[in-house]
């Protein structure tokens, strides 16, 4: 039988918990580069969330296979880290340096572009090193559970 992950409430409000990481940067972001919040950051924000929480569904999926391969809590947190490390920062790198045209741009039409731009790039700065640092002592302080296996159904798998 095939077996997929079955994450809990306290999973999901583990990967939430990167929302307010993004928010941080973003805001950070609006004032110190003294831009106005408008729908164009607003968009802004939607992006940066999005990624965000990408982001810590692949640390958490990966620190949670690493429990149910039988790892102890802070191995599987390592292992987790380590091999989602380079995927979490390469695409932090890459949609920062693809913004930042747009957010030091001067040009016309750069007032619509600037407030998006900036709070992408100050939400994947913090949200992508808050997720690396913080995320993993919060799934140690909360004891992530093993992965259960569950059947095809979505009933537990017999002998579990």
């Amino acid at each position: 039988m095939a077996s997929r992950e079955v994450p809990g409430l306290g999973t999901a409000l583990l990967i939430m918990l990167n929302l307010p990481f993004a928010l941080i940067g973003g805001t950070l972001a609006l004032y110190f580069w003294r831009t106005n919040f408008n729908i164009s950051a607003a968009v802004g924000y939607i992006a940066v969330f999005g990624v965000s929480v990408l982001n810590g569904v692949v640390l958490v999926t990966s620190i949670r296979q690493a429990r149910s391969e039988g790892l102890l809590l802070r191995e599987a947190i390592l292992t987790g880290c380590e091999i989602r490390f380079r995927a979490i920062v390469v695409s932090a790198i890459v949609a920062v340096i693809g913004f930042l045209p747009a957010a030091l741009s001067h040009g016309i039409g750069s007032e619509i572009q600037r407030p998006l731009a900036r709070v992408v790039i100050g939400g994947l700065v913090s949200s992508t090193a808050l997720t690396l640092l913080v995320l993993p002592a919060v799934c140690a302080g909360m004891g992530l559970s093993r992965a259960e296996p569950v059947a095809d159904d979505g009933a537990p798998a017999a002998g579990d």
